[in-house]
């Protein structure tokens, strides 16, 4: 049993180190850092390949560590990046007009959404008075003197 105990931890490190990057250099490290953390994991959409244990993520790490150990530039990963992926790739996305949407999106939601609430408060203030006819009238009258009796019955009881 303490033989599994063993060979089961050893494997626990042996993923945990193979998932981090080893760099001799602590700037190669703090650029690999800072640029995993810009670059969006394709698969979970909502976090960078720096957070995601997804299979694409890692990879794209070993991509961006291959680079860095080769001596590219930080735009030249960037570039390698976007232009394989696509913008959509970068954690924030340039505003041009391919993404121009992505940026609008919000403020078209919020305006949507507040002219329609506008429009519901103002259809709610809107009433339509009707008159009432005689009969109804005097039907109404009727039953608030009846209500009115009952109640005044009642606290004589």
């Amino acid at each position: 049993m303490n033989r599994l105990n063993t060979a089961m931890a050893a494997l626990c490190l042996s993923f945990c180190t193979a998932a981090t990057a080893a760099f001799s250099d602590t700037a190669l490290e703090a650029r690999f850092k800072t640029l995993t953390s810009e670059l969006r994991c394709l698969v979970c959409q909502n976090q960078t390949i720096a957070d995601s244990n997804a299979a694409l993520a890692i990879d794209l790490r070993n991509e961006v560590e291959r680079m860095l150990q080769a001596g590219a530039t930080d735009s030249a990963i960037v570039d390698y990046m976007v232009a394989r992926y696509g913008d959509f790739v970068l954690y924030r996305p340039p505003v041009k007009s391919t993404t121009l949407l992505l940026w609008a999106a919000p403020a078209l939601f919020l305006g949507v959404g507040l002219g329609g609430w506008l429009w519901l408060v103002r259809a709610s203030r809107r009433t339509v008075t009707q008159e009432l006819t005689a009969e109804e009238q005097t039907r109404a009258q009727s039953l608030l003197r009846e209500r009115a009796q009952l109640h005044t019955e009642g606290h004589r009881a």
